[in-house]
């Protein structure tokens, strides 16, 4: 193996302490005048690529990438500052953009950069989707690891722990691979003042969807986004057979 070409895509979404809230149309999630951050879980994929050349690995390049509006280069100035070495922004501000879109994306950076390995997080936060990982693996055909806790890689084999119902698995497989990140993994760095200045003067190039022949063609319509019910009140029981007729007034008995 010719060391290790990783690619890490991140993502914007609103910051998991904001609370969201539904527009008024209630066809999306409110986005103007909310904050932005990285989506968490690729923080942690940043952080493992990171760490991966940290660990003295044959780590060749770290190139982040993100699909998104003009803002979305502060996350990727971030995820240089962290310690990706370049990175490219596809200018994408026209309609959301589903996993498979992105999937297909990867699939060309992939190809056109020589990457053999990806890591990226499981899921984003605003959709919950978990499909971009697991679609990318299906294009390329490579072997794929999802949800990892820890991950080991010696020579050109990649052995993944992912925490499973009932205990843990381990995964083995031959580079190149994909590698989807769960809260485990590790806890990512806080981009230091030095750092972030030397990441002003990493590589960033703008590319838009039509450099790589992307078809947008919406395969996926919102019907709908409402608020969740609000919780009911709990109520109190003088005893158990309180309890019982209660359970069976609700029919949960």
């Amino acid at each position: 193996m010719s060391g290790l070409r990783i690619l890490v895509p991140i993502k914007r979404v609103i910051d998991y302490a904001v609370k969201p809230r539904v527009n008024k149309t209630q066809t999306a999630v409110e986005t103007a005048g909310v904050k932005h951050s990285m989506n968490p879980f690729d923080e942690l994929s940043i952080e493992e690529a990171v760490r991966m050349r940290e660990r003295k690995l044959d780590v060749k390049d770290i190139l982040a990438l993100s699909a998104g509006p003009a803002k979305a280069q502060d996350i990727l100035r971030t995820a240089m500052a962290m310690g990706a070495d370049r990175a490219i922004h596809v200018v994408q501000d026209k309609g959301e953009l589903e996993p498979l879109h992105v999937a297909k994306l990867l699939k060309k950076v992939v190809e056109e950069e020589d990457r053999n390995l990806v890591i990226l997080g499981k899921q984003s936060i605003d959709d919950d989707a978990n499909q971009t990982g697991q679609m990318l693996a299906g294009l390329l055909g490579w072997a794929q690891a999802t949800q990892a806790s820890k991950v080991e890689i010696e020579g050109d084999m990649c052995t993944v722990m992912r925490e499973v119902d009932g205990g843990v698995e381990t995964l083995k497989a031959k580079l190149p691979m994909v590698i989807t990140t769960d809260l485990r993994l590790n806890e990512p760095r806080y981009a230091s003042l030095p750092n972030i200045m030397k990441a002003k003067k990493k590589p960033l190039v703008k590319k838009t969807m039509e450099d790589y022949g992307i078809d947008l063609t919406q395969r996926l319509k919102t019907v709908k986004v409402v608020e969740p019910p609000q919780r009911q009140g709990g109520g109190k029981v003088e005893d158990v057979d309180g309890m019982v007729s209660k359970l069976k007034e609700m029919g949960a008995l």
